[in-house]
């Protein structure tokens, strides 16, 4: 059985990250989107709101769990018996960085092969840096995430308004 682990911060989680999970669930008999707990990031939502936004958005995709992780992608790995990283690739810079990963990956644990998928051409722009810059001016995100995660997203902008 090919296990497979889709690493991200998913905040929040974008029709890119979307069109991946899709892709990458056809090519394994299991994908764990992992939903990291990146310490050195101030995320606009929590891990455990990462991950029930992606059980909601996936919840039509039979072979997928939602796995929240903190440290090494490696260890995460060996923790869930996965053989592979599946990473999107938007562009060159993305492919610089994301093989250097790669190749470090290996040299620490040589059993676990990451594959690259290209993102669709229709979402080669997206991040979602881009889609919370959008939503913190009011823009219109309808067309960047799911409808659950744009209303929560707007959610969350309100409440930061109202703090601020």
């Amino acid at each position: 059985m090919l296990r497979a682990i889709y690493p991200g911060s998913f905040d929040p989680v974008t029709f890119g990250h979307m069109d991946i999970i899709r892709r990458s669930s056809r090519l394994v008999d299991e994908l764990i989107v992992g939903v990291l707990n990146n310490k050195a990031k101030t995320p606009l939502f929590s891990v455990e709101e990462r991950v029930r936004m992606l059980e909601e958005v996936t919840s039509d995709i039979p072979n997928i769990r939602i796995i929240p992780f903190g440290g090494l992608l490696v260890d995460f790995a060996r923790r869930v018996d996965a053989g592979m990283v599946i990473r999107g690739l938007r562009a060159i810079t993305d492919f610089e960085y994301e093989l250097q990963m790669a190749q470090t990956n290996h040299k620490m644990a040589p059993e676990l092969e990451t594959a690259f998928l290209t993102t669709s051409l229709e979402y080669s722009y997206l991040s979602s840096t881009t889609v919370k810059e959008v939503a913190a001016f009011g823009g219109d995100i309808s067309q960047f995430v799911p409808v659950p995660v744009a209303d929560r997203i707007t959610e969350k902008m309100k409440k930061k308004e109202s703090v601020d």
